[in-house]
């Protein structure tokens, strides 16, 4: 089994969320990819997210597009407040999943930050990596992370996937009113108009 792993905050999940998983699945024949809200980014600590449980909740809705989705608690909020650290998410999906090929997808921007990530080079061992490229990501940028061989093969980039949907402008907009339908899976938009999120 291939499954990947696909982090975020998913406040909300919208179309680009999906168009990315949907390539990742497509270009790595992936069986299944795993919607994991985060509990509390090391990286992201200022920011005020809506719940973990509405998040997921929305996820899990999201999925329905397509039978390869799944929404995973795997990066739930710890118990004791401290942030959540992808190497130890991955290192649960190895324990929950000895068998699979195991991914870990991410932005372009994500991954040129790993030296700031908590145990770096464990990250690329415990997971290959797919990298979503943006415009403009120029793929010598990866050279910069200083790679070696084994490293760069675990590495695997995703070109031409259109996911410029900001997730701060799209609150905005909900915030004011504007249902963003073209935006956001239909049974997502009921949860967010039923539990008045973004209000």
């Amino acid at each position: 089994m291939r499954v990947a792993l696909f982090g975020g905050s998913f406040d909300p999940p919208h179309h680009g969320h999906l168009a990315i998983a949907t390539a990742a699945a497509n270009a790595l024949r992936l069986d299944s990819v795993l919607f994991a809200p985060a509990g509390r980014q090391p990286l992201k600590l200022d920011g005020t997210v809506t719940s973990f449980e509405d998040r997921l909740a929305m996820v899990e809705l999201a999925c329905l597009e397509d039978s390869r989705f799944t929404a995973s608690e795997i990066d739930a909020p710890r118990a004791d407040g401290l942030p959540n650290y992808t190497v130890e998410t991955l290192s649960e999906l190895e324990r929950r999943m000895p068998e699979a090929k195991r991914f870990n997808l991410v932005g372009a921007d994500s991954f040129l930050s790993l030296p700031r990530w908590h145990e770096p080079a464990r990250l690329l061992e415990l997971a290959e990596w797919i990298v979503v490229s943006r415009p403009g990501f120029e793929i010598g940028s990866l050279s910069l992370l200083g790679l070696d061989v084994h490293q760069q093969s675990r590495v695997h980039v995703l070109n031409n996937v259109h996911e410029d949907i900001a997730a701060t402008g799209l609150r905005g907009r909900l915030e004011t009113g504007d249902p963003c339908r073209d935006l956001i899976a239909p049974a997502v938009l009921d949860y967010i108009q039923s539990h008045h999120l973004y209000q």
